[in-house]
């Protein structure tokens, strides 16, 4: 608007024009102004004036390093996670021009970006952060149509998943209407101070080991089985082969992603006499003296003996040893069962988020 006025402006100094029009002109651009600066006195601006919204592989750090150092703020104060290591490999891809994305900027200020990675024909949506001093109802839709129409430009993509952290405003109607299928998770969370009393339950005569790298195999496996048929299996298609599982454990384990793998509060279950596994739980440090469950499962057959039950108390009784204050986990809310256990043994929700599936 104001260019095609500055426009008009250039043109009536090169002809005819009457003093009514300049004043016309003079009086809208003073109008827009006082609209502009009355909305931001309002706090976060309704409308996005001069929104733009460009490749992420455009960009620098510099430019988006304030919207970075707000979402740790955020995952920090609200999930009680140190993502400053999920943030420093963003930066790093971000350095090399190589993370698939968009960014909104307003008034040359970033104000939002998502971005994804590509595995194999599926699209993983890694990240979509909007800074809450903007209107994120009205960027965030923007910058995931703008995201999902790049990733569905790219041959042969049969599959993209979602899970959305809740700190860009509702996202759910974006996503239904661009053929998602949605799944509401929650982020759970455990005082272990509070829990201390919660006493292990027996292992039903099963042998409890602590994590050793010898058990990925069989965990693969483990997860492969226990996931067969369950809601978590469609919404992480890695679950859904030996493979998959396996590239899901390595990175859990060994990548910063999901925090610091600590292995005296990982634990598995198996038969006497037998190398095959019927439960696990894996535990990660996520920042200091918090952990996070990145994986429980039991066996199909095994379930509904208090195995998973007991799993967790060992291993919110090992973080305790180690001097831990808190555990958490997320959770699919269908998943009707295991909400059920784990605010049993004390966990409660301190956020839900979305996560989405295309196709359905």
């Amino acid at each position: 608007m104001i260019c095609i006025l500055a426009h008009l402006f250039h043109r009536s100094l090169h002809g005819p024009v009457s003093l009514c029009l300049l004043l016309y002109l003079l009086c809208f651009l003073s109008l827009l102004h006082f609209l502009y600066d009355g909305m931001a006195l309002q706090g976060p601006r309704r409308f996005p004036l001069f929104m733009n919204i460009i490749d992420l592989r455009q960009t620098t750090v510099r430019q988006i390093e304030p919207l970075l150092e707000e979402e740790a703020r955020h995952w920090r104060d609200e999930l009680h996670w140190d993502y400053r290591g999920a943030l420093e490999l963003i930066k790093r891809f971000l350095d090399a021009h190589a993370l698939a994305g968009c960014v909104a900027f307003e008034n040359g200020v970033a104000v939002g970006y998502s971005f994804y990675v590509l595995e194999d024909q599926k699209g993983l949506i890694g990240g979509l952060y909007v800074s809450s001093k903007f209107p994120q109802d009205s960027i965030a839709p923007r910058l995931l149509e703008e995201l999902l129409l790049s990733m569905r430009a790219i041959p042969h993509l049969a599959r993209i998943e979602a899970q959305l952290m809740p700190f860009s405003g509702p996202v759910d109607t974006p996503l239904l209407g661009q053929g998602f299928h949605l799944y509401t998770r929650q982020f759970m969370l455990l005082d272990l101070h509070k829990s201390h009393d919660a006493k292990a339950g027996a292992s039903a005569g099963m042998r409890l080991n602590r994590w050793n790298d010898r058990y990925f195999d069989p965990c693969a496996k483990l997860i492969y089985l226990a996931y067969a048929n369950h809601v978590d299996g469609e919404i992480n298609d890695q679950y859904r082969s030996r493979a998959g599982a396996l590239k899901f454990l390595k990175n859990i384990i060994l990548l910063p992603g999901c925090g610091q793998f600590v292995p005296a509060a990982s634990f598995v279950l198996h038969e006497p006499g037998s190398d095959e596994l019927v439960a696990a739980v894996l535990t990660s440090e996520v920042s200091p003296g918090v952990g996070h469950t990145t994986q429980i499962c039991v066996l199909p057959g095994y379930q509904g003996h208090g195995l998973g039950r007991m799993l967790m108390q060992t291993s919110a009784e090992a973080l305790r040893s180690m001097k831990f204050r808190e555990l958490t986990l997320t959770v699919t809310s269908d998943n009707r069962a295991a909400v059920q256990l784990y605010e049993k043994l004390g966990f409660h929700t301190i956020k839900t988020f979305t996560a989405g599936v295309w196709p359905r």
